[in-house]
């Protein structure tokens, strides 16, 4: 491998003409298949079709429509401007061709005058039996001849026991609320909820959408409602645009970012414009050959995958550090252009050669992953660094041959080598560098047991969006999640079915349950009317003898919601208000079946969400199958379950594939661990480093320890293959390998820590895990690394001083006197 990547780029030298040409012709098809590239950061995305919950979603989106809502906000009014607001934009707001319908009310008045057909018979009977018994007890003791034998108290009217059997139901739940509109007095804040026809996964339908509504608004005269009064739009598609924005911003934010410091880096590191330009070169090439590859096979980036840009710059040039060093190095022993040539791309471009197929074998075995941005991001990457190899035996001999056809010589000042004042200083202390390593390490692993992973779902979602903390306000003000699960059903006996398996599951797990209640149809048109009606009939008439004289301001209150409720008329699914019986209702109109199960814990909750999967699936229907549940909480659990599963087999895949791939093309199993050894302690010395500094994993920056895995094994490929020549010297080896080492692992911080400037938690997170790996590192190829060398081969000549001693002058040395030799000696 290493004569023909010598060989290759002895040829391009020679034919530079042909060799640059066709790396333009593919550089610019790959642009032009790139500019097409389009951006997904969907949650239901990162999972492949093949999951039952990404199927769920699917079968939801075309029966039931669209999940959550364009939630239009009115604030700073007083409570009648508020509700003439929401009476007024709601009409027009249900006029959009995109809106299925508009809620501005809940239901609470309706549930509340019918609340009593929600009893069962039997406890209407107690109600009435209670009722009646109070009442003989009051006439009796109003009348003079009345002479009690007992003390005994009044018969009780309370009915809190009563009232706890329904506690937690959806009448209970829909008609807690005071207000009608979705109304908070005290923080001045109305809801408007407009329910689109197409899912927020549709990214240019939520924008229309979204838009229509924003015209709407910017039509009204919202001065007549005050004179601070304004609007904000939140919901499920706002939050998508508003994400998917900040995503954007940080791709170009990033990437610029990046792009300015690996510039700045090698300015610094060769001192020469041209030196830039001919490490850059292949860096642009490859990238553009790599997107045009991910345009073919994909059509769009992930969350991840948009950020490769930047990574795989930092990956790339430090190759391109190590080539071009040793070129330059070369040239300045004498070597013509040519000869420098073959001979870099033969020895330093073989260890890049293999650091690339390690880094893109560790990359591949995350392509294994069942998490698609996991499994796009390591296919992607591994592609990336091959490609940029081969950019890089295409360009750069071609761009050295062209320059040197043209007469330029590098300058004295960039071939020559400075030695390193920290190799002297290794060569004289190695022996208590490597103790003070030793036992740094050391204390660093006891904080193993420290290590946490954050279950916050915040690390997929930017939750400090203004459109998330005010989604976060207008759940609270609606009093429950505004995006519910929801368990497909084909009739009424199936929803019936599924509500009481759920209560059931829900009261049985108590206070650890994560459902905080089930609607249905089924449940809320109860059954029995007539015979319910009958009973409230004769509760009607006990009431009509209630001395009302005898009674508080607020007993006569209660006293005439009571008569009320006792008056109110049996209803049909057809009485039930819009607002309740539309939000049963999916595309195919009133004979499709819902049954939906609102969350009692914070969906941003990982560990909850996959509790709350646990509680609703399994349901069984009446013919034995399993009941469909959809909602974005399933898509989460099934996230965080695939990344658990498969985070040790990709952490263990990556470490055998590193090894073996390193022990074939190295030749021998020791060279290869002793290769592999500083990234294997820096990972655990990062790994005892995150308690130390605060920092935890998550379910996107735990792909960090396969990448470091792979990205920084090749720093001791580089200096082990140098180093194994054996008329190499320490400290000139160690100047000129570890100036490369610096630059290549700084770079590729560099592009991993461009992540840090994103707004993105999660994305910010794997920039800042990435970059204490790549320190870490550096730390130990620099210093703990090259000393431990020194003394393993200070043993090895002391072990071979030893055994090639002669017999006699060993036995002296153990204080046995000398012996004759024989002839065999």
């Amino acid at each position: 491998m290493e004569r023909t990547m010598g060989a290759l780029a002895a040829h391009n030298h020679r034919r530079p003409v042909v060799a640059l040409v066709c790396a333009l012709v593919l550089s610019v098809v790959g642009l032009l298949s790139a500019r097409h590239l389009s951006l997904n950061a969907n949650l239901v995305s990162l999972l492949p079709d093949s999951f039952e919950s990404v199927q769920a979603i699917h079968s939801l989106e075309e029966r039931f429509g669209a999940q959550g809502w364009v939630v239009v906000v009115g604030e700073d009014a007083d409570p009648a401007q508020l509700q003439r607001f929401a009476d007024d934009v709601a009409p027009k707001l249900e006029a959009l061709p995109g809106i299925r319908y508009v809620e501005i009310t809940r239901p609470s008045s309706f549930f509340r005058s019918h609340a009593l057909y929600f009893l069962s018979p039997e406890d209407l009977k107690e109600v009435e039996r209670r009722i009646d018994a109070r009442l003989t007890w009051e006439r009796q003791r109003a009348n003079p001849l009345f002479v009690s034998l007992d003390d005994a108290p009044a018969p009780s009217l309370d009915f809190s026991d009563i009232e706890k059997k329904y506690d937690g139901g959806a009448v209970t739940r829909l008609s807690s609320h005071p207000s009608d509109y979705y109304l908070d007095p005290s923080a001045r804040r109305v809801v408007v909820l407009a329910k689109p026809e197409t899912s927020s996964a549709d990214l240019t339908f939520s924008r229309n959408i979204v838009g229509e509504v924003q015209a709407v608004l910017k039509q009204q005269d919202l001065a007549k409602y005050g004179p601070g009064f304004h609007t904000e739009i939140t919901g499920s598609f706002q939050k998508k645009m508003d994400q998917q924005a900040q995503i954007t911003r940080d791709v170009a934010v990033s990437s610029t970012v990046a792009t300015v410091l690996v510039l700045l880096y090698l300015v610094l590191h060769f001192r020469s414009a041209l030196s830039v330009g001919l490490v850059l070169a292949p860096v642009g090439a490859g990238l553009a050959w790599t997107y045009g590859l991910v345009a073919v096979a994909y059509g769009q980036v992930n969350l991840l995958t948009a950020f490769l840009g930047a990574i795989l710059g930092g990956l790339g040039v430090e190759h391109g550090i190590h080539l071009l060093g040793r070129y330059l190095a070369l040239r300045g022993e004498g070597r013509s252009s040519e000869e420098a040539t073959r001979e870099a791309f033969t020895h330093t471009g073989g260890a890049a050669l293999v650091s690339a197929l390690v880094a893109a074998l560790t990359f591949f075995v995350l392509g294994t992953s069942q998490l698609r941005a996991f499994r796009e991001f390591g296919v992607i990457a591994g592609v990336g660094m091959l490609v940029l190899i081969l950019a890089y035996v295409v360009v750069l001999p071609a761009v050295l041959g062209l320059v040197s056809r043209w007469g330029w010589r590098p300058r004295a000042s960039s071939t020559e080598t400075t030695e390193a004042p920290l190799g002297r200083v290794i060569t004289h202390r190695r022996g208590l560098l490597t103790v003070v390593s030793v036992l740094v390490v050391a204390g660093l692993l006891t904080q193993l047991p420290r290590l946490r992973f954050d279950y916050d779902i915040g690390s997929l979602q930017d939750q400090r969006l203004d459109s998330f903390v005010l989604d976060r306000a207008v759940n609270q003000l609606i009093g429950y999640s505004q995006v519910p699960l929801v368990v497909l059903t084909n009739s009424r006996g199936e929803e019936a079915a599924v509500v009481q398996q759920l209560q059931a599951r829900k009261q049985q797990r108590g206070a650890d349950s994560t459902v905080d209640f089930v609607a249905a149809l089924a449940s809320i048109v109860p059954d029995r009317q007539l015979e319910k009606q009958a009973i409230l009939k004769d509760i009607g008439k006990l009431l009509k003898g209630v001395p009302e004289g005898q009674l508080t301001p607020q007993q006569r209150q209660q006293l005439a919601e009571l008569r009320g409720q006792v008056e109110a008329k049996p209803f049909t699914e057809a009485d039930l208000p819009s607002s309740v019986r539309q939000q049963f209702e999916g595309r195919g109109g009133p004979g499709t079946g819902f049954v939906l199960v609102y969350p009692s814990a914070d969906q941003s909750d990982g560990q909850a969400m996959r509790r709350l999967a646990k509680e609703v699936r399994g349901v069984v229907l009446p013919d034995g199958r399993a009941a469909v549940v959809a909602g974005e909480a399933m898509v989460q659990a099934d996230i965080f379950d695939t990344v658990a599963h498969e985070a040790p087999f990709i952490l263990l895949g990556s470490t055998l594939t590193v090894l073996l791939a390193m022990w074939v093309t190295l030749g021998g199993l020791r060279t290869a661990l002793l290769c592999l050894m500083p990234t294997v302690v820096s990972l655990f010395a990062v790994l005892g480093l995150m308690p130390l500094l605060h920092m935890e994993f998550n379910y996107l920056n735990i792909l960090v320890i396969p990448v470091l895995i792979g990205t920084t094994v090749d720093a001791g490929v580089h200096l082990i293959t140098r180093l194994a020549s054996p008329s190499s010297d320490f400290v000139r080896v160690y100047s000129e390998t570890g100036k490369a080492i610096c630059g290549g692992l700084l770079t590729s911080a560099v592009g991993f820590g461009a992540l840090l400037l994103a707004d993105h938690p999660g994305l910010n997170s794997i920039g800042a895990l990435a970059n204490v790996g790549f320190g870490m590192n550096l730390l130990i190829m620099l210093v703990t690394f090259p000393a431990l060398l020194l003394v393993l081969s200070e043993r090895k000549r002391r072990h071979r001083a030893v055994s090639t001693r002669p017999r006699g002058e060993h036995l002296m040395r153990e204080g046995q006197g000398p012996q004759r030799p024989t002839p065999s000696h």
